[in-house]
């Protein structure tokens, strides 16, 4: 097939009023995500992630005036071979559900897997990473990346944590989010949790007892993090086996929070003897 013509069955979507095209458009607000159990990936490596990792893709969104990538647009097609539906849009169309200022031309709506803790493998050398009232998408999308980085067996979202199918939380993952396992859960429900299975609570402040680089690390583990602002409330930071900072000789009082994840977390890694 050549590019720029329609596939097997389906005509190029032009219009901007076109109903797949307003309810890519619904999902950037988080109300119409929840309603639908459905988000937007937005670019060529989430979506070749979440094909890869056989996410429940509903429609990929393909602009074939704007995808460069030939290798991505192969990819494309073997799935629509396999049975995946995927909606042709001009640039124009495309355009108006992108949220980059340089569309890629591939998109497509993916069905969340809303994971509850028991879902969760915990192993002996399992590393978990919790997150209390973290707000920035970008940021919780960017410590998705780098639990996957590390081989975390996944995340624990808090409280009143941000979406992690926020576009930004999904951009910032660059897909890997399709690999971690995410669970949205409570304080209490992550405590008893964690004595059930035994695992040690690394907790972080900028008052931590102990410097990152000389605690005992344990695993199975869960390390952490409340947000840059408040930090983690007491009911939480009195449940931890450890407490640990990341000694500051500048003028910043704080790291920035994914950074600060993936300074500790690659730290754990180390000492345990799995980086």
């Amino acid at each position: 097939m050549e590019r720029g013509t329609a596939g097997p069955g389906s005509d190029i979507i032009r219009s901007t009023a076109n109903p797949l095209l307003k309810r890519a458009r619904k999902l950037r607000q988080r109300k119409h995500r929840d309603g639908t159990g459905t988000f937007l990936a937005e670019g060529v490596q989430p979506v070749w992630q979440a094909l890869e990792q056989r996410a429940p893709v509903e429609v990929i969104l393909l602009s074939e005036d704007l995808l460069s990538s030939e290798a991505a647009l192969e990819i494309v097609r073997e799935h629509e071979r396999r049975g995946v539906t995927v909606a042709r849009l001009s640039g124009g169309a495309f355009a108006t559900i992108a949220q980059r200022e340089h569309p890629s031309g591939l998109a497509a709506i993916v069905g969340m897997d809303r994971l509850a803790l028991d879902d969760l493998e915990v192993k002996e050398t399992s590393l978990f990473v919790a997150l209390h009232g973290v707000s920035n998408p970008g940021n919780l999308g960017a410590i998705v990346r780098t639990v996957d980085a590390v081989s975390g067996a996944g995340i624990l979202l808090i409280g009143d944590t941000t979406d992690p199918w926020h576009p930004s939380a999904v951009k910032a993952s660059m897909g890997t989010l399709f690999g971690v396992p995410v669970c949205r859960t409570s304080s209490e429900a992550t405590l008893k949790w964690r004595e059930r299975h035994r695992m040690q609570l690394i907790t972080t402040s900028a008052a931590g007892e102990d410097s990152y680089v000389s605690a005992g690390y344990l695993l199975p583990a869960i390390a952490l993090f409340g947000s840059e602002g408040e930090g983690l409330p007491d009911q939480l930071e009195q449940a931890g086996d450890l407490s640990v900072r990341i000694p500051m000789s500048g003028a910043a009082s704080s790291l920035n929070l994914a950074v600060s994840a993936g300074v500790l977390l690659y730290e754990i890694k180390r000492v345990v003897g799995d980086a």
